[in-house]
């Protein structure tokens, strides 16, 4: 891609440290964030460590070209546990029950990282700590009120939203307060009408993983999931599980670029008629 003046691809893992660290072996296994917290005896101490952690990671990774990292966990540690929940698990992965202590961790974990060009992903928006179900196996709602996740939840995605070689990740629950009918992470009135307009974020938005049920299971199903999510302002959707829905989805998204594409040389009269070959073909047959 260099060769043809194209921007790298993006490569990514998940390497939050504790229970996941998809690279260790054989990169180095780090403690939880959260033992920074606990360890930490000052402020002054607690971000050295977290600058640090970022940096262990970021080395690690670049090394083997890794550019891009989904962590820090910036959910809430709410001490959630339900013993279906074999894949979230967020009381093990969060970074504390105090929201400025996560946000002002992971800002330093993020800056740490990208000194060596690897960019960061706060996850999961809107928060899953409060989520009482795996949105793995399951469609979840999160029925809180907007003001309580202003006001605690969002704090850590609120300070750092915008931070130099971050992300945001999009989790699958519903937020009922919203939008009762989709999962966050395809939902136009979360994505643009709160994210993009309300809090004027203009940065990468990445969905979690397609292959969840959460996605898999809904009324849309994955297909039309992907559409609704670019069309919402998503940049980026993970598929990462089944990598085999790569085909179904980009299928979907290819159909309504060419549909989208028919439409609006409709409605475009002024647009001239295209020439294949020696026929005249009108675009929106095309």
């Amino acid at each position: 891609r260099r060769k043809q003046g194209l921007p790298p691809l993006w490569i990514a893992t998940d390497q939050e440290g504790g229970i996941i660290s998809r690279m260790s072996p054989p990169l180095t296994k780090l403690p939880p964030l959260a033992e920074v917290v606990k360890q930490a005896g000052s402020l002054a101490e607690r971000r050295r460590q977290a600058r640090e952690y970022g940096k262990t990671h970021g080395k690690e990774l670049s090394e083997l070209g890794i550019n891009l990292n989904f962590a820090p966990v910036v959910d809430i540690n709410k001490g959630m546990q339900d013993p279906l929940d074999f894949h979230s698990v967020i009381y093990r992965r969060a970074i504390s029950d105090d929201a400025t202590v996560v946000a002002e961790v992971a800002r330093d974990y993020c800056q740490g990282l990208f000194s060596y060009g690897v960019y960061c992903t706060f996850k999961h928006f809107p928060g899953l700590g409060r989520v009482t179900a795996d949105t793995h196996d399951h469609s979840v709602a999160l029925d809180i009120p907007l003001e309580t996740l202003q006001q605690d939840d969002w704090v850590p995605f609120r300070k750092n939203m915008g931070l130099p070689g971050s992300m945001v990740m999009l989790g699958h629950p519903i937020l009922t307060a919203l939008d009762r009918q989709h999962p966050v992470s395809f939902s136009k009135k979360v994505v643009s009408g709160l994210l993009r307009e309300k809090w004027s974020y203009d940065g990468l938005l990445i969905t979690d993983d397609f292959s969840m049920d959460a996605v898999m299971e809904s009324k849309d199903g994955v297909r039309q999931a992907a559409v609704k999510a670019l069309e919402a302002g998503v940049d980026l959707i993970l598929v990462a599980y089944d990598t085999d829905l790569y085909y179904p989805i980009m299928n979907a998204l290819l159909e309504s670029e060419r549909l989208n594409a028919g439409e609006k040389a409709i409605v475009d009269q002024s647009h001239p008629p295209m020439v294949v070959g020696s026929r005249r073909v009108d675009i929106a047959t095309f």
